[in-house]
């Protein structure tokens, strides 16, 4: 929390109870929630907040680097309250996304193609298949 508030108040961005509620459901829960599931669980403890402010809120702390997104569309767009070098492992049947690390892919050398497409700021290496609870199922 003491990031997140030095953060706002660097970037001149009130620190509401809503705001600081929203960042604890994210950073607290290592299930990459999406905004539906941070919206409920923030809802449970909040009843007046609005689906509307959780997004606006989700977005503004992307923005301001104090969580990171997994996934590319926005319409289902999973949010990462770890933003140190990790990588991820998403379940293909049931959408559970795991947190791995590993020093050899942190150190993996993009291709020079990139360069052709623009400059790369960070990467993710996202594995795809079935989790063991899926599996076992």
């Amino acid at each position: 929390m003491t990031r997140f508030n030095e953060v706002c108040k660097n970037a001149g961005i009130k620190l509401t109870h809503q705001r600081m509620e929203i960042f604890k459901e994210v950073a607290g829960s290592k299930a990459h929630p999406d905004a539906e599931s941070v919206f409920r669980g923030v809802h449970e403890r909040m009843p007046t907040l609005s689906q509307d402010t959780v997004y606006r809120t989700l977005w503004l702390l992307k923005d301001l680097g104090l969580i990171t997104t997994v996934g590319v569309s926005r319409e289902r767009t999973r949010f990462d309250g770890n933003i140190h070098p990790h990588h991820h492992f998403v379940c293909s049947r049931c959408g559970s996304t795991y947190d791995f690390h590993s020093r050899e892919l942190d150190e993996l050398n993009l291709p020079d193609q990139i360069k052709d497409m623009g400059r790369a700021d960070d990467f993710q290496v996202t594995v795809k298949g079935v989790c063991k609870d899926c599996s076992d199922s």
